[in-house]
């Protein structure tokens, strides 16, 4: 009997905080077939979403949210909005949480661009996170949305790709934020490199640092500095990720 009682009050309490929050208003739709699994990879450059940590819950976003792939790796929970045109085809009382692992374009085929033209917030969520919220037959719903604070299993992970001369990293499972604002690498032998957004959640230095041990510093989108000291040995090659015991709080 308590530990029931207990469980209702929880999960009022989140309800609560839920319908205190302030929300925007969007639409999402989805893709990617009943499992998700043609979600993975995306212009976050995330690849396989499961071993990146964010799993099947995510989301393309519209250009207007997705902001060039400084919005890779957040996360937003959204509900959907029966008080809206398109409202029947709500699921009430649900709500689900997903991370931002893609781009869905404006098509310029489609007047306005579609439902992810310019301006418009949408989200096109992998079909299982959108069927947590929508009956599938609708297609399209009216929806609310927050970013949230992200939660991960385990620390920052560090994927590497490029050549001699160009080492491109993407930078993955952070907590908190969900998204990298800045980045910076040292090699055994350099000091610290500033690193420039490539595309997604890659971010590249034009720096020879094959056959050194690499450090990362990274900076959340949430204001967080955090120093991922020798994370990358001398040995590494491209197309290794390697995973680290840190992570972010906002």
């Amino acid at each position: 009997m308590a530990k029931s009682l207990m469980l209702f009050c929880t999960a009022l309490a989140a309800c609560l905080a839920l319908a205190a929050a302030d929300w925007s208003q969007g639409t999402a739709t989805f893709y990617g077939g009943p499992d998700g699994s043609d979600t993975m990879g995306g212009a976050c450059g995330y690849e396989n979403l499961y071993n990146a940590g964010y799993g099947v819950n995510n989301a393309a976003l519209s250009p207007v949210l997705f902001n060039d792939g400084a919005s890779c790796g957040q996360c937003y929970v959204i509900i959907c909005d029966a008080s809206r045109p398109g409202g029947q085809y709500c699921k009430p009382g649900t709500w689900i949480t997903v991370t931002a692992t893609n781009l869905c374009p404006s098509n310029n085929a489609l007047p306005n661009g579609g439902w992810c033209g310019p301006g418009l917030p949408h989200f096109d969520m992998s079909q299982p996170a959108w069927e947590n919220i929508g009956v599938y037959s609708g297609g399209i719903i009216p929806v609310q949305y927050q970013q949230v604070k992200c939660w991960r299993n385990g620390g920052v992970r560090f994927s590497m790709a490029g050549n001699y001369y160009f080492l491109l990293v993407n930078i993955q499972n952070l907590a908190g934020s969900g998204s990298v604002a800045a980045a910076w690498i040292k090699g055994d032998n350099t000091g610290w490199i500033q690193m420039s957004r490539n595309w997604g959640a890659n971010w590249q230095a034009l720096a020879g640092l094959v056959g050194q041990g690499l450090s990362f510093a990274v900076t959340s989108t949430g204001g967080q500095y955090i120093q991922f000291l020798n994370v990358v040995p001398g040995w590494w090659q491209f197309g290794m990720t390697f995973n680290t015991n840190q992570n972010f709080n906002y």
